[in-house]
C-alpha cells in the first residue's frame, strides 16, 4: 500500500534545486578524499600511519549522523526541518576547508580532518532524509539518482582542482619540504566557496513539509511503526558480550605487543558494550523517551532490509576506503617510482591521482543515467552485483597496468560501482524506512558505511606491513576482493 499517495509529485527543477546542494557537499568530500593523504605525507606521516590518521573521518560519521538524523527529525523552525542543519554544517565546513591546507603540523591536520568531516556530515545526512520527506515513493529513485549525478559532477571538478590549478593557472604544485603546495591550498579555498553557494541555493529554493503535513501523509505508516518502538531488547546481555570481547582484544594487543591500530578495534567493542549498558540502565528506570535511548533502540529494531544490506555495505565501503587512503601512495610509488613528497615525480603522481578520482566520478555521473536502465532489465540486486564486479576489475587492474596514463580506463568500472553504491542500496531500503524516522534511520544506515572504514583503518596498515612488504598497491588488490564479496552478498539480500 502506498502511504504517500497524497504527497504531490515535484517537477524536475524542484528535484534539481532540492539536490543541488550535494554538488557543494561533494566538493568537500572530494577535496578531502583526494588530498588529505597527500597533506599527511607532506607533514611527515609514514605510509603505514595514514590509516590511523584517517580514522577521524569514519568515526565522526558514526557518531554524528544518527545524532543529526534524530535531531533533524525533531526539529521545526523558521528554516524548516532539515535546512537548519544544511546551513550550520555548510558554514563550519567552509571554515574547515580554509584552515585544513594551512595546518602547520601533522596532528593539527589530523584534528582538522575530524572537524571537517563532522561538519560535512552535519550538512549531508539531512539531505538523504529530505528526499524521503519531499518525494512520493515513485519519485524517490529519481531523487537519489539526481543526488548521485551531482555527487559525480562535483567530485569531477573538485578532484581535478589541484591539477587544474597547476596546468591551467600555473600555480605551483611543489613546495619546500613540510609545506603544502599552493595548488592544493587554492583548491580548498575554491571548494569552500562552491560548497557554501550550492548548499545556500538548496536552502533558498526548497520548501519542506511541516511535521503535521508529513503526519497526514503517513498516518497508517506511523501507526504500524509505533508498535515496534516498545520492543524490549536485552541490552545488558549485549553490553556484557561486547565489553568482554573488547577487553579480551585489549589484553591480547597489550600482552603480545601487537600493532597499536588494534587498540581502535578494542575501543570500538568496549564502547558499544558501554552504550548498551547505558541503554539497559535507562530501560530499567523506564527513561525511554530520550534521544539516546531511542537511537540505540532503533539500532536493534531496524527494518529487516537494513540488516540484510549490512554485509553489502560493509564490503563495499571497505573497498572504497582502501582506495581513498592508498591510491595516492600506490600510484606515486608503483607507477611513478617515488615516495619523496618533495619530489616532482611524487607530486606529478599525486596530481594524476586527482585526475583519476575526477574520472571515476565523471563516469559515475554518466553511470547514474545508465543504472536505471540496467535495473529495469535485470533487477536491483543483479544490477548492483554487476556494478560491484566492474569496480573490482577496475581496482585489480592497477597491479597490471604499468603506464600511468592508461589508469584512466579502470576508472570506468570504479565509476559504475561508485554510482551504484550511492543509489541502489537506498533504493532497496527506501520502502522499509518509516517516514517520521527518516533522518535517524538514514543515520543508522551509515553505521554499515562507517564500521568497515574503521576496521580498514585498524587493520590495513598491519596487513600491508606483515604480508605485502608495506607496498600500498596491494591495498587496492584487497579492495578488489572486497568488492567481489559485496557482489556476492547483495545476491543474498531478500526483497519483498
Amino acid at each position: 500500500m502506498n502511504n504517500n499517495k497524497n504527497k504531490p509529485d515535484l517537477s524536475f527543477w524542484q528535484i534539481w534545486n532540492m539536490c543541488f546542494g550535494f554538488l557543494g557537499i561533494q566538493f568537500g568530500f572530494a577535496l578531502q578524499n583526494g588530498n588529505v593523504s597527500r597533506i599527511f605525507q607532506t607533514l611527515g606521516a609514514n605510509v603505514d600511519d595514514i590509516p590511523i590518521l584517517w580514522v577521524a573521518a569514519p568515526l565522526t560519521g558514526l557518531i554524528v549522523q544518527p545524532i543529526i538524523g534524530y535531531w533533524s527529525d525533531k526539529t521545526w523552525g523558521k528554516l524548516g526541518r532539515r535546512r537548519p542543519f544544511f546551513l550550520y554544517g555548510a558554514i563550519l565546513t567552509t571554515l574547515s576547508l580554509f584552515i585544513m591546507p594551512n595546518s602547520p603540523t601533522l596532528w593539527i591536520a589530523a584534528g582538522m580532518l575530524w572537524i571537517m568531516d563532522a561538519s560535512i556530515n552535519v550538512t549531508m545526512e539531512p539531505f538523504r532524509a529530505l528526499v524521503g520527506d519531499n518525494l512520493p515513493n515513485k519519485q524517490r529513485a529519481t531523487g537519489y539518482a539526481m543526488q548521485s549525478f551531482f555527487i559525480g559532477v562535483g567530485a569531477v571538478v573538485a578532484s581535478a582542482l589541484p591539477w587544474m590549478m597547476t596546468n591551467w593557472f600555473d600555480i605551483a604544485n611543489t613546495a619546500a619540504a613540510g609545506q603544502i603546495p599552493d595548488s592544493v591550498k587554492y583548491s580548498f579555498y575554491f571548494g569552500a566557496v562552491v560548497l557554501l553557494v550550492a548548499v545556500g541555493w538548496t536552502i533558498i529554493t526548497t520548501k519542506e513539509y511541516s511535521p503535521e503535513e508529513l503526519a497526514a501523509f503517513n498516518q497508517q505508516e506511523q501507526a504500524q511503526v509505533e508498535q515496534t518502538v516498545c520492543a524490549q531488547i536485552n541490552f545488558s546481555k549485549g553490553g556484557s558480550v561486547f565489553t568482554v570481547l573488547g577487553l579480551a582484544v585489549l589484553g591480547l594487543v597489550t600482552g603480545l605487543n601487537l600493532e597499536k591500530e588494534l587498540y581502535l578495534l578494542a575501543a570500538g567493542l568496549v564502547s558499544f558494550g558501554v552504550i548498551q549498558f547505558i541503554a539497559a540502565a535507562l530501560q530499567a528506570k523506564n527513561h525511554t523517551s530520550g534521544g539516546f535511548y531511542q537511537v540505540v533502540n532503533d539500532v536493534f529494531t531496524m527494518p529487516e532490509a537494513m540488516k540484510q544490506l549490512a554485509w553489502v555495505q560493509f564490503f563495499s565501503w571497505f573497498a572504497l576506503f582502501a582506495m581513498w587512503i592508498y591510491t595516492t601512495s600506490a600510484v606515486t610509488s608503483f607507477h611513478y617510482g617515488s615516495s619523496d613528497t618533495s619530489s616532482a615525480a611524487y607530486n606529478n603522481g599525486a596530481d594524476w591521482v586527482g585526475i583519476l578520482f575526477a574520472a571515476y566520478n565523471g563516469f559515475a555521473a554518466l553511470a547514474a543515467l545508465c543504472i536505471p536502465i540496467i535495473v529495469k532489465r535485470v533487477g536491483l540486486k543483479l544490477a548492483h552485483a554487476l556494478n560491484l564486479i566492474l569496480g573490482a576489475l577496475g581496482l585489480a587492474s592497477f597491479m597490471f597496468i604499468q603506464e600511468p596514463s592508461l589508469l584512466i580506463w579502470p576508472m570506468i568500472g570504479i565509476g559504475f560501482a561508485w554510482a551504484s553504491i550511492l543509489s541502489l542500496p537506498y533504493a532497496m531500503l527506501s520502502t522499509s524506512v518509516p517516514s517520521h524516522k527518516m533522518g535517524v534511520y538514514m543515520g543508522i544506515f551509515n553505521f554499515f558505511i562507517v564500521i568497515p572504514q574503521l576496521l580498514a583503518a585498524s587493520v590495513l596498515g598491519l596487513i600491508l606491513r606483515h604480508f605485502f612488504q608495506n607496498q600500498p598497491i596491494y591495498a587496492l588488490m584487497l579492495g578488489a576482493v572486497s568488492f567481489v564479496l559485496a557482489a556476492v552478498a547483495v545476491l543474498r539480500v531478500k526483497q519483498s
